[in-house]
């Protein structure tokens, strides 16, 4: 990885979503990129401009597009962002793109309000991707949810003591597995609770399918790689299959990004990722948007700390949230403590993290292009 960029590992990661656009924007312009911009609807944490920026790369004849995504839950976006920044900065790189002939397209923020608040979620308080659900039918169930949700969001916090007896009790019967598969798979009948899908499009998924509308068009290949954080081992990039049971699919992200075994493909649907199956997955809208397009994706998920801690995190933001609702104030403290709990549980600064984070990204980058080339 030394030698490569023009930039160092740690100037490629930002300590706030205004500096980490600024340093997309930079590189972007830097590099000779074409920029865009979709305004979001509301202000970030300083009263500045949020926006789901696109930088693309390559002919735009070409048949072949390469999506590199960030913040589709928008505190993961500080790890994101820094693949993105990084990249953009990479000789080599860029090289390799102009070689195999493909597009990339940037994707910066997905969800530029969760990344500027600190909060995996949107300005509507969604799981992004658990949002792509079809809103003209009935939207699934979750009743393993239903049975936690007031025990995984209590009335206080910190929780106190019963709280915290409930939930290890609930896992020493059913296993924390059982606890993350209800928790994470996502719901639609809690508005205020964790993983909520919605009930109708948020202003990300209806942007992100009009960048596909107008960026995918004409592609014959499309490959995507999300990045995202909070689950596995610290600094762990683990390749999670993102095209829901299409069998072809996943043999296609086998082969481009396995590395003969040395960078395994998992999945949610045989139990051998570290996620839990999901509904409303965001990458499935693509061939909607795109059907003319072999579809390929994963969403790179790298290790933070342990799922109970994540869990506990997110647990502490939606109270907090849930509290504003209401017109209850949370106390200014408690409230820095919670925002720095999140922060911690998606995002690891350490220059070791963000070294792995890097050169897995990296590596993840040139399978796919190589992939689709082929």
């Amino acid at each position: 990885m030394a030698g490569t960029g023009m930039i160092g590992v740690g100037e490629a990661f930002s300590t706030s979503y205004t500096q980490a656009r600024a340093k997309f924007l930079q590189g972007a312009a830097v590099a000779g990129l074409k920029l865009q911009s979709h305004k979001h609807p509301l202000l970030s944490v300083d009263g500045e401009d949020l926006a789901m920026d696109l930088a693309f790369e390559g002919e735009a004849s070409s048949d072949k597009l390469l999506i590199v995504s960030s913040a589709c839950h928008g505190v993961e976006g500080y790890c994101g962002s820094g693949v993105q920044v990084f990249a953009l900065a990479d000789t080599e790189w860029h090289e390799r793109v102009r070689e195999r002939g493909i597009a990339v397209l940037y994707v910066h923020a997905l969800n530029p309000h969760g990344f500027s608040y600190k909060r995996r979620v949107t300005h509507e308080n969604v799981d992004l991707n658990r949002n792509f659900a079809d809103f003209s039918n009935a939207l699934p169930a979750n009743f393993a949810y239903d049975g936690v949700h007031d025990m995984v969001l209590p009335p206080d916090w910190p929780p106190t003591p019963a709280n915290d007896a409930q939930v290890a009790a609930f896992v020493a019967a059913q296993g924390l597995k059982a606890l993350q598969s209800a928790v994470t798979g996502g719901q639609h009948g809690h508005v205020d609770g964790l993983f909520y899908g919605g009930v109708a499009p948020t202003w990300s998924n209806q942007t992100i399918r009009q960048v596909l509308r107008e960026h995918g068009a004409g592609k014959r290949r499309i490959g995507w790689i999300d990045l995202h954080t909070g689950l596995g081992p610290s600094g762990h990039g683990e390749r999670i299959c993102a095209t829901g049971d299409d069998v072809a699919a996943l043999e296609r992200a086998r082969n481009w990004w396995g590395g003969g075994g040395s960078t395994p493909i998992t999945s949610p649907l045989d139990g051998s990722s570290t996620s839990a199956k999901l509904s409303g997955m965001m990458a499935l809208c693509t061939p909607q948007e795109c059907p003319q397009a072999e579809f390929t994706s994963i969403a790179m998920e790298y290790g933070t700390v342990p799922v109970m801690e994540v869990i506990d995190a997110l647990r502490g933001d939606h109270w907090a949230h849930r509290e504003r609702l209401n017109g209850r104030a949370v106390a200014p403290e408690l409230q820095t403590q919670i925002t720095q709990t999140m922060w911690d549980a998606f995002y690891t600064q350490t220059d070791t993290w963000k070294g792995q984070i890097i050169s897995q990204g990296r590596q993840s980058m040139f399978q796919a292009a190589d992939g689709l080339a082929a």
